[in-house]
């Protein structure tokens, strides 16, 4: 953590605490305590094996959940540190920004927020926070991690106004019309800035979409060309690595830079300021419509990819599959998950259970439960 924060950072002597007091840590920051537990925690080691945009068994080299979030995590810790904010805290929440992921990514939570709809439906920040809160169990004084509550906050990145009200005063903002910290709002552009170019760089290993396709967007192409420049005759993965290195501090150097201006603009001198005033981390126009050309290419020619298409599909059937198979009988559940059921309700006690299984765990559940000859 900077030595000086600036005025508008989240402090620990200014934090909300924790549901449940506890003795201070003696060696370390409050929230260094909770990006420790994050770290330590089930949810955390099982991103290891969920996808990214790649079924984790596809290759050792694409990115996984775990991998991502450690990308995210050194991005956004760096942008708070140049702007004097709390780093340890930003930290926090961006490894635990994707700890309620389902397995197979956004197609995994697609279908199970399908599954759910009758049922309160399913939500991945929702779901990290059910984590964090509720499903960890790692405490012999309480479920959950007991993470302070500028952590949890931040991790609660969307939230409609009818949970909102549930949530009392962790859902007040979504009511209010007020923004999170800026540590938090680093952490939602620092995810972007992590998953935009890095499925560029999982996309070209993976044959999926090639050099001669990205030549077509400005970000990627002015980058390539200094590489080019620079290091005359680099090719291969050393051109690709030099580029995407490249796009990552253009788009940082950009928000920085635009961060600062509109906090300056806006007069921000406290963290109630800037809870009252509009998003303040972001980038100029003319980069953000670069990420956003960026973002479309991605969309069509990498997600939408007749290979990623095929393994969604497949991937959608297996969480609905199970899922109508766990509540067409309980009894095929793990006890625990039984017992959690009778407390909560069974569907949301299935969406614990589906959404806490890695890509590798829910095909051979499937397996399992549906395969003839195996038991």
């Amino acid at each position: 953590m900077p030595e000086i924060l600036a005025s508008y950072a989240v402090t620990e002597a200014a934090s909300r605490g924790r549901v449940l007091h506890e003795p201070p840590p003696k060696a370390r920051g409050e929230f260094q305590r909770d990006r420790d537990r994050i770290i330590h925690s089930t949810a955390f080691r099982r991103l290891e094996y969920k996808t990214q945009v790649f079924v984790n068994h596809e290759g050792d080299l694409f990115r996984t959940r775990l991998t991502h979030s450690i990308e995210v995590a050194q991005i956004a810790r760096s942008i708070a540190r140049a702007l004097g904010l709390n780093d340890d805290l930003t930290e926090a929440i961006a490894l635990a920004h994707d700890l309620g992921h389902t397995p197979f990514g956004h197609a995994g939570q697609d279908a199970l927020n399908e599954c759910m709809a009758g049922h309160g439906g399913f939500e991945h920040n929702l779901q990290s926070l059910r984590i964090v809160d509720r499903l960890e169990e790692r405490y012999g004084a309480f479920d959950g991690l007991n993470l302070m509550f500028e952590t949890r906050a931040g991790i609660l990145k969307h939230c409609a106004p009818a949970i909102a009200r549930e949530l009392g005063s962790l859902g007040e903002r979504f009511l209010t019309n007020r923004r999170p910290s800026l540590e938090a709002q680093i952490c939602n552009l620092a995810d972007e800035i992590a998953y935009n170019n890095h499925d560029v760089d999982d996309g070209l290993r993976s044959g999926l979409i090639t050099l001669e396709q990205l030549e077509g967007i400005s970000l990627f192409a002015r980058h390539a060309a200094e590489a080019h420049d620079e290091f005359s005759g680099l090719t291969g993965r050393r051109l690709i690595h030099e580029t995407v290195r490249r796009m990552i501090d253009a788009l940082v150097t950009d928000l920085l830079t635009e961060t600062k201006r509109r906090i300056d603009v806006a007069g921000v001198a406290t963290l109630a300021d800037v809870e009252a005033a509009p998003p303040l981390v972001g980038f100029t126009e003319p980069m953000q419509a670069e990420n956003r050309a960026l973002k479309g290419f991605l969309r069509e020619k990498l997600y939408r990819h007749y290979q990623v298409v095929r393994m969604t599909s497949k991937a959608r059937r297996i969480i609905c599959d199970l899922f109508s198979a766990f509540m067409s009988d309980a009894r095929l559940l793990p006890p625990q998950n039984q017992e959690l059921g009778q407390k909560e309700g069974m569907p949301r006690a299935i969406a614990d259970y589906i959404a806490g299984m890695t890509d590798r765990y829910a095909i051979k559940e499937h397996r399992r439960l549906f395969a003839i000859g195996e038991i």
